[in-house]
């Protein structure tokens, strides 16, 4: 029997979602634009809410993200994650609000839009925060005594990437409920609400971190006190930082463009009806198709590991990427045959790097520095949602100059083609990861610094219990036969 009850398992399991669960924000954040954008040019008319605004409305909330990674892995590294998890919710719960309340001068559209703008860029470093932050103190939380070993990695992927699926299927919903409720004659109202409730989340997970303290593996490992040997750190982690980062690139590249095949996917089932219900709820649909992905893959990842998992996800997202270009003449005729097919395409993608990206990030690397190392490997991500946003449209143009059908399958097969390359990069360049394997990291890690001469006593909070569980530790045999 198990020397731990069930409310101790239950509370290690709570603190990695109390961790982890805020990036539900950063679904429901990016999942909630596209519907607004909708809303505001039904409202204001295209002449007013232009191309240029839409397109920089998308767009802002990338840099923002990116500024927040980079800027606050430092500070979850050198000030503390959970000062970093709760300054992060409140700029999600402020800017939320604020977006909301959005006005121009004298009620200008101009006015309104870009205030707008603007409270999207600072939720994005809210957003962005919460990789480096809340992400690796939930990975750190997976290796408490109270979690099973063959559990680890599924909690954290429930946790992480699970929610941000969920925040976009949520945010699709909500818009369509808004219109439900106050129909299209008062659609102010509608988006003013659907961005606001943002604020709800962001609120309840801030009072969920409150009480939190410090994960142990940081109490004992962190550099809070001390001058970083960045030389030292690169010159051993730099290969499987840029291995990391390039798959991320090439994941959010893919994923974040391939978006606009949904509205394509509803004009044509819709038959062109401009009804916002109608539009609404076919996104709802479209959105669904992430969560099976995610959510099987969680309990994939602590068999197969999180490396086998994501070249599983990204060889069988290639092969579909294939079928849809291969055969897309036939499957246009057949709507439903192309929708779900495009479905598979998406779920392979979050059963794959959707969810092991985090992972590999957070566990790849030192304690000391490991924000700062998924701050930077989540950026340049971001960086490939940005690039492929604006490189996907004239792709299109490019392949379209001979045929329209070209046109359309053209992105499938680069999407495709690029699967493959981050699956030879992950075999080649990314080493498998076995549970308990940070903790055996940082071990590597001070005998390195050791070997250079850098003082390993320094390491850790001055003062912190640095025991890795408050718990009676039981024999290990009996941890990993448990399911929580």
């Amino acid at each position: 029997m198990s020397t731990y009850t069930l409310r101790e398992r239950l509370k290690g399991v709570s603190l990695i979602f109390a961790c982890g669960t805020a990036l539900f924000s950063d679904g429901y954040a990016n999942g909630i634009i596209g519907p607004v954008n909708t809303l505001l040019r039904r409202i204001y008319g295209t002449g007013l809410v232009s191309e240029h605004y839409s397109t920089t409305l998308n767009s802002v909330v990338f840099a923002g993200t990116v500024v927040g990674m980079l800027s606050f892995g430092w500070i979850s590294d050198k000030i503390g994650r959970k000062f970093g998890m709760m300054a992060a919710t409140g700029f999600v719960a402020f800017f939320s609000l604020l977006s909301a309340a959005s006005s121009g001068a004298n009620h200008s559209v101009n006015g309104l839009l870009t205030m707008l703008i603007v409270c999207r860029f600072f939720l994005g470093i809210g957003i962005g925060a919460e990789y480096p932050c809340g992400s690796v103190s939930a990975s750190e939380q997976t290796e408490g005594k109270t979690i099973a070993k063959n559990a680890q990695h599924r909690w954290f992927t429930l946790a992480t990437n699970s929610m941000i699926d969920f925040g976009w299927v949520v945010a699709a919903f909500v818009a369509l409920v808004m219109v439900w409720i106050f129909g299209p004659h008062h659609l102010r109202a509608a988006w003013r609400l659907a961005l606001g409730l943002g604020f709800f989340p962001a609120a309840a997970v801030f009072a969920w971190r409150f009480t939190m303290e410090e994960p142990d593996l940081y109490k004992k490992s962190a550099m809070k006190t001390v001058k970083i040997p960045y030389m030292l750190i690169v010159r051993k982690y730099w290969v499987r930082l840029a291995a990391i980062s390039l798959t991320w690139f090439i994941y959010d590249f893919i994923t974040y463009p391939f978006g606009i095949y949904s509205s394509t996917i509803v004009d044509i089932i819709t038959g062109g009806d401009s009804a916002l219900t109608t539009v609404f709820g076919w996104t709802v649909v479209i959105n669904l198709f992430d969560m099976p992905g995610t959510l099987v893959g969680a309990f994939i990842v602590d068999y197969l590991g999180p490396k086998w998992t994501m070249i599983t996800g990204l060889l069988c997202q290639a092969f579909f990427g294939f079928i849809m270009s291969g055969l897309y003449e036939q499957l246009k005729a057949h709507v439903a045959g192309f929708a779900v097919i495009y479905g598979i395409f998406l779920c392979f993608g979050e059963l794959g790097p959707g969810n092991t990206l985090g992972l590999l990030a957070s566990k790849s690397s030192p304690t000391a520095v490991r924000g700062q190392f998924y701050g930077i490997a989540a950026a340049i991500g971001k960086v490939g949602a940005f690039v492929g946003t604006w490189a996907f449209p004239p792709m299109i143009d490019a392949f379209g100059k001979h045929s329209a059908d070209r046109g359309a399958t053209g992105p499938f097969w680069v999407g495709s083609g690029l699967a493959i390359l981050s699956a030879l990069i992950t075999l080649l360049f990314i080493a498998p990861l076995d549970h308990d394997g940070m903790a055996r990291e940082d071990d590597i890690f001070r005998e390195y610094l050791e070997q250079h001469g850098f003082d390993t006593s320094t390491l850790g909070l001055v003062g912190a219990d640095t025991k890795t569980s408050s718990i009676p530790e039981e024999p290990e045999e009996k941890v990993s036969k448990e399911v929580v």
